[in-house]
């Protein structure tokens, strides 16, 4: 049991940050408006818990402007894509083994 929490990472402990991840695994990128309407979270909510998936290296924020607007886009490294990947299955060896 304990070799299956190993890999429980504590970065995704949050519904918010599961999310993000799980969009960005399925999909190159998405941008700020498509999180937050997908995940149903405020502004400051996403931006939070963005910045903390930011500070762990598992994802990429670019900003741009688009015409005089400004985007904000998100991108899950490869080091984020693993991270995401072990924390999913040692959630499902956890599930079976219960």
């Amino acid at each position: 049991m304990k070799n299956i929490l190993k890999n429980i990472n504590k970065a995704f402990d949050h519904r918010i940050r599961l999310g993000i991840m799980s969009v960005l695994m399925v999909n190159e990128s998405a941008d700020f408006t498509t999180l937050k309407e997908l995940l149903g979270v405020t502004d400051g909510n996403l931006a939070s818990h963005a910045k903390a998936l930011e500070a762990e290296a598992y994802i990429i924020v670019e900003k741009q402007f688009i015409g005089r607007k400004p985007n904000t886009r998100y991108v899950a490294t490869q080091l984020g894509k693993k991270a995401f990947q072990e924390h999913i299955e040692a959630l499902e060896k956890l599930i079976q083994n219960s």
